[in-house]
């Protein structure tokens, strides 16, 4: 459970704005907690209506999406910048209202003043002061900067300019500052579940809603009928191929959206996850679902089956930059030595996929991530130091329609600006490879 960084002993009040400054608490504590886990641990979301949390979680994203801007905008009305971490965040959470919410000047000054509780009430009439000139002068300072460079460290940025040049890491960051839409997954009739939920159906069966809800509430969720998956994040499953009645080991499973999603295609499934929270995560998830898979607590480098798998799907722990529309948190939390620590781990875990693999099996490899470390180069790397597999490359009737650019080994890639007008999509490495 997420451990409030509050200042006094009183009774927890839970509101939205107050959740959401717990949240941006723990995402910029010297141990970084990631925003939807820190959300979904509170002790005060289950005292929130449904609207609440809803209000809940927006607020801190907007805070997290448009960091840079709001850092700037606030910075400009202070005489002094404050000291304690809290105090920053209200200002932040204060001033993301005022600037990018359509909620009432009156109301985002008042109720965020209110969050300075106990020994921080002393910082109140700063908070106060400070607000109230962003409410009236704020959004003219807004207009003279420039958000795709606040709002993306420099090592991030400089390093997709690298990649895809200046245009392509500009057109990146700007897709990063658009909220994303919701995307479901559904078991079967997703054109009936479609209508339910009020979403659009795309070309490769993801129910698509334009606007975000708590998913709770939603038609099928206490049923089963459907869970959470990205549009992109559904590819890796696809390229596998029929999965029919084959052994699928599925590596890193948690939270389960692709354990899910190979159950529902007649796999026969091993999901494998370090962690035991979160494989018990999964196991309540495909509970939900009603689908079976096989879960075993292990870590994948060094464990072992009794037979080989007719197909492996590896989606290797990575920066998770892809993921910047829906977990802005990322963008402030990863570091280049997350990069270079993270490599080594996805090497170790392709050769462990390849060797539990059968002789002609199918491997396929897939980050969330726009790093051509975790990518591209990660591919080259395992082509020079195994003689044992080819790459295959993915055709575009696999993907079933879905935007997305090829490179010369045959591995594909998506970027949060494909398929902008539906709603965009998250950022995926996907490559195919065959055992020998």
């Amino acid at each position: 459970m997420l451990t409030s960084q509050r200042t006094d002993s009183r009774p927890l009040r839970a509101s939205a704005r107050g959740v959401a400054l717990d949240v941006l608490d723990a995402v910029f504590a010297s141990r970084p907690a990631p925003a939807d886990e820190a959300f979904n641990n509170h002790r005060g979301l289950a005292r929130l209506e449904t609207r609440d949390r809803a209000f809940a979680r927006l607020l801190y994203a907007t805070v997290l999406r448009h960091l840079g801007e709001i850092d700037k905008v606030w910075r400009n009305f202070v005489k002094y910048r404050p000291h304690e971490p809290r105090i920053v965040n209200i200002l932040r959470l204060g001033t993301g209202q005022l600037l990018f919410l359509s909620t009432p000047p009156h109301a985002a000054v008042s109720e965020t003043v209110g969050l300075a509780t106990g020994s921080l009430r002393r910082q109140a009439p700063m908070v106060n002061a400070v607000l109230r000139q962003i409410a009236q002068n704020g959004r003219q300072a807004l207009a003279s900067l420039d958000p795709i460079a606040l709002n993306t460290p420099r090592w991030l940025f400089d390093s997709w300019v690298e990649a895809y040049g200046a245009e392509g890491a500009r057109t990146i960051a700007q897709a990063h500052s658009n909220e994303p839409p919701l995307d479901l997954n559904a078991k079967r009739d997703a054109e009936y579940w479609a209508t339910a939920v009020g979403g659009d159906l795309l070309p490769h069966g993801i129910i698509r809603r334009r606007s975000g809800s708590v998913i709770e509430a939603l038609p099928g969720y206490a049923e089963g009928a459907w869970w959470v998956q990205d549009a992109a994040a559904a590819l890796p499953v696809l390229c596998l191929g029929d999965v029919r009645g084959k052994s699928v080991l599925d590596i890193g499973a948690a939270p389960g959206g692709k354990t899910a999603q190979l159950a529902a295609r007649g796999a026969k499934v091993t999901a494998i996850e370090r962690s035991p929270a979160r494989a018990e995560i999964l196991a309540r998830n495909l509970g939900r679902l009603q689908l079976d898979a096989e879960i075993v607590v292990a870590d994948a480098v060094t464990w072992r089956p009794q037979s080989p798998f007719d197909a492996i799907l590896l989606d290797a722990p990575c920066t998770a930059t892809g993921t910047i529309r829906r977990h802005p948190d990322v963008t402030w939390t990863k570091t280049p030595k997350d990069l270079g620590r993270l490599q080594q781990a996805q090497s170790a875990m392709f050769d462990a996929a390849i060797d539990m693999s059968a002789p002609d099996g199918i491997v396929v490899y897939a980050t969330c991530s726009l790093q051509p470390e975790e990518g591209e180069q990660q591919i080259a790397r395992m082509i020079a130091r195994r003689s044992d597999v080819i790459v295959e490359a993915i055709e575009s009737d696999q993907i079933k329609g879905v935007p997305a650019n090829n490179s010369a080994s045959g591995s594909i890639r998506t970027f949060p600006y494909h398929w902008a007008e539906l709603g965009g999509l998250d950022g995926f490495f996907i490559a195919r490879v065959r055992k020998k």
